[in-house]
């Protein structure tokens, strides 16, 4: 990510490499020159836009009987309250507490990242993914480093194992608890964009740092942390 140091006396990050997750979607996501590839968050790398949710197909509705109306289904009597945005995060395991931003896309397309200045060490929910407790992965990034403080928000979020939890707490007050499930090191040419925004059956979290190597020329991590969770309440 943007202005990332690079190694200096940093503790291992990943406890092991990830098994792979089911993702519902089948998206391929082409990136410069028409090369099919997913790279992660940095600011040097083009990160993979989320892609787009499949919506159910109106030709699979079962038919009605015209002469029975059909009784109103719960969701026809009874809409869900819609989630308030998520407002900050807390991962007891590695001692992270943090507001949280709110950032969409650059205009290239590309996933925005905290800007150098106040809120670089402030995580940031991706607006193009569901609200942390609906369904469906909600993104949350954050920064490993910076040359000019050292130690970001998500300095240690290798450290996480199975297990541990994370906590969203939203704007009306309500929070929602995550379950980490899997913890991956990726390379930022093989990231695995379709576990990581893909449909998933209830609501779930990915949390996304840089990681690995440090490439000196580029200025920027070879791969990515990402952290896979569930919702536990």
């Amino acid at each position: 990510m943007t202005g990332d140091a690079g190694p200096r006396e940093r503790r291992s990050r990943a406890r092991r490499p990830g098994t792979g997750v089911l993702a519902g979607l089948a998206v391929l996501l082409l990136l410069g020159g028409g090369t099919a590839v997913a790279v992660g968050l940095a600011g040097q790398d083009a990160d993979p836009p989320r892609p787009p949710v499949s919506s159910a197909d109106p030709s699979h509705t079962p038919a009605r009987d015209s002469a029975t109306p059909a009784a109103p289904s719960p969701a026809e009597t009874a809409p869900a309250a819609p989630v308030a945005p998520p407002v900050s995060i807390s991962v007891p395991a590695i001692e992270v507490r943090s507001d949280l931003l709110t950032l969409g896309l650059n205009p290239d397309g590309t996933l925005a990242v905290p800007q150098p200045g106040p809120d670089y060490d402030t995580a940031a929910w991706f607006d193009g993914s569901p609200r942390p407790g609906e369904p469906g992965p909600a993104v949350i990034e954050g920064h490993v480093d910076s040359a000019a403080n050292g130690p970001s928000v998500f300095y240690d979020l290798g450290r996480l194992v199975s297990g541990d939890r994370v906590e969203v707490t939203r704007a009306d007050g309500t929070a929602v608890t995550f379950e980490v499930y899997e913890v991956r090191v990726v390379p930022k040419t093989d990231f695995p964009t379709f576990d990581v925004y893909g449909n998933t059956e209830g609501p779930e979290l990915r949390l996304i740092t840089c990681g690995g190597p440090f490439d000196r020329e580029a200025r920027s991590y070879e791969d990515n942390i990402v952290v896979f969770a569930r919702s536990i309440a």
